[in-house]
């Protein structure tokens, strides 16, 4: 049976020393976040994940979701409790507006509690995760009455959202869609179509849900240009605002999937069922594009949560698990054999995987703070630079720390050897599921084209120069610290490679566009390695502060952070040097073959 512990000291040490969670006291919402509170936000989030919501992992997961023939969906055993308390805990609406009953706290604290969550059971957490994006997409481009309508119930739990793109024949290019809309003349429209791989679709957690639905308005432009958004309620609301009269919209069938059993994947039928516009006619990508970018970084903390949990397994089973002698003679004499954990290779891999989760954490929770900037500071600089980085560091969030998360989750399952195999364990499990993440709400080579593509050159690249800008002010002064200097000469080594690369694309991606599609992925991967290298020298930095003040109680704790600090810089930031040399080589190998050759 896997067992799962929330990295709550971890989170406390970078939101409060690295990155001084109270500097931001000045935006609505932090100055009620004092250190005690957000700690025992965190305690108690830690004590549902481990407590109420990891066991019903595996057990989820083998019982998995049912359809009934009138399209009802029922969840595994014991989901529909663990949800009332998650509900009634107000988890949902921990960062959400006052004024529809949201706490109002940072999102921070949100990104940081679904991290939790979604170690201790990703298929549960899509649940009110898919709710968070639908909040947040009403919250921005519904109007007054939308508001009033549906956010309070959807901030209790009482009513959960979703949302709905893909269809059969089109995903990531969505001006394909067909599901169309009929105005009825009563400011409602007909909702007719089908869309499929809708997580949540339907369920039996909450007394209504609210699809956002991506459809074109009959005579709408053709293309992303005609395409709206709809809100569209599982049950229609009556006169007094309450569940009523069941919508044309059903799950049609359930996905058979190679993970995420516990969460409900649905092909859901339209069949000219209610819905509302939500925002302006053929605008409807621009609203849907919040919830997506919501669900980008939440799909991000998914690959972090997998490899975090998998690492924890693998940590503990290699500490039991007695195989072989260590190379310098026996550590264990009284035994037959050694722990695994003697042996280097071991050594290397767990410590490769920790060395990602801890900056992977950094950089989302990093990622999040400019986020609650860029949304809660009335300085106009303030709010452009974080919606800046915000927007520039959730391809590389969503594309490296999912490919990184299967990557480790598969290195952590290997630590078992056979037992790895054998569900009982639950390490094949965290591999299934860790899978989807690189594959849903774009896929990662969306994500890297997205960078290359779009984000670097927006606004004459201002969001990529004002991130060397931040790196190199910190590396000037990092670096005449002489235990960081080491670890600023390897971060600065990787910054010169992304310059490098995004030079070239500046010279060779505008005349001959492939050689950005070619380069996209490795240049995301090398934009991951230097952005959580700069989280590295930043905790190490903090952590050799903390040690030469000495009479500090987690002395251990700094220590682990310097020697992993200084792993990451020997082991995984050199790295940098091959993705640049793959980029470097460009487009005309890749292109070379005629199709019929493959």
């Amino acid at each position: 049976m896997p067992s799962y512990r929330a990295p709550v000291e971890d989170t406390l040490f970078l939101l409060n020393d690295v990155f001084g969670m109270d500097k931001y006291s000045n935006l609505p919402g932090f100055a009620d976040a004092t250190p005690d509170l957000v700690e025992a936000i965190l305690v108690e989030g830690a004590k549902l994940a481990e407590e109420v919501l990891q066991p019903l992992n595996q057990s989820g997961d083998r019982e998995g979701c049912s359809r009934t023939d009138d399209g009802t969906v029922t969840t595994p055993k014991g989901f529909g409790d663990a949800y009332t308390q998650f509900s009634e805990g107000g988890w949902i609406g921990l960062s959400a507006d006052t004024e529809y009953g949201g706490q109002g706290l940072p999102s921070t604290l949100t990104v940081a509690m679904n991290e939790y969550l979604c170690s201790a059971n990703m298929a549960f957490s899509m649940y009110p995760g898919l709710t968070q994006g639908a909040i947040a997409a009403i919250q921005t481009h519904g109007s007054p009455e939308q508001k009033q309508t549906y956010l309070p119930n959807m901030l209790t739990g009482a009513w959960t959202g979703t949302m709905n793109l893909t269809e059969a024949h089109c995903g990531t290019d969505l001006g394909l869609i067909r599901t169309k809309a009929v105005p009825q003349g009563d400011g409602s429209y007909a909702i007719s179509g089908s869309k499929i791989f809708i997580s949540a679709g339907d369920h039996d957690l909450s007394q209504n849900v609210i699809h956002l639905v991506l459809a074109r308005i009959e005579g709408a432009p053709e293309g992303t240009k005609g395409i709206s958004l709809f809100i569209v309620p599982k049950f229609v609301l009556d006169e007094n605002g309450e569940p009523g009269e069941r919508n044309p919209v059903v799950c049609g069938a359930l996905e058979e999937k190679m993970g995420i059993h516990g969460n409900s994947t649905c092909v859901m039928n339209y069949d000219g069922a209610k819905g509302w516009l939500i925002g302006e006619e053929n605008k409807g990508l621009r609203a849907m594009f919040t919830m997506m970018n919501e669900a980008r970084l939440g799909v991000a903390v998914q690959g972090l949560s997998q490899s975090e949990v998998a690492y924890q397994n693998a940590a503990a089973y290699t500490k039991d698990r007695l195989q072989g002698r260590a190379l310098t003679g026996a550590k264990a004499p009284d035994k037959a054999a050694d722990p695994i954990i003697v042996h280097p290779d071991v050594r290397r891999t767990l410590m490769s995987i920790r060395a990602i989760n801890e900056a992977g954490r950094a950089l989302v929770l990093w990622t999040a703070l400019q986020g609650d900037v860029s949304h809660r500071s009335d300085d106009e600089k303030a709010r452009q630079a974080g919606d800046d980085m915000m927007g520039l560091m959730t391809p590389v969030l969503k594309g490296v720390l999912t490919d990184r998360g299967f990557d480790n989750a598969v290195m952590a399952q290997q630590m078992f050897g056979g037992h790895g195999y054998i569900a009982e364990w639950g390490m094949e499990q965290f591999v299934r599921d860790a899978r989807i993440s690189m594959i849903y709400e774009g896929a990662n080579g969306i994500q890297a084209l997205d960078l290359v593509g779009r984000k670097l050159p927006t606004n004459g690249g201002r969001a990529i120069m004002g991130f060397f800008n931040e790196v190199g002010t910190f590396l000037q002064e990092a670096g005449a610290e002489e235990t960081i200097a080491p670890l600023a000469a390897s971060l600065k080594a990787g910054v010169d490679d992304l310059q490098k690369a995004t030079m070239w694309f500046m010279q060779n991606a505008m005349a001959k566009p492939d050689n950005a599609g070619a380069g996209s992925v490795d240049y995301m991967h090398l934009f991951g390695l230097v952005a959580m290298g700069f989280m590295w020298v930043k905790m190490a930095r903090v952590a050799a502060a903390k040690l030469a003040e000495g009479g500090d109680s987690k002395e251990e704790f700094y220590r682990t952070k310097l020697v992993l600090a200084r792993f990451y810089m020997e082991r995984l930031m050199p790295e940098t040097a091959m993705r640049l040399a793959r980029i470097s080589a460009g487009c005309d190998t890749v292109m070379e073959l005629p199709a019929e050759a493959f």
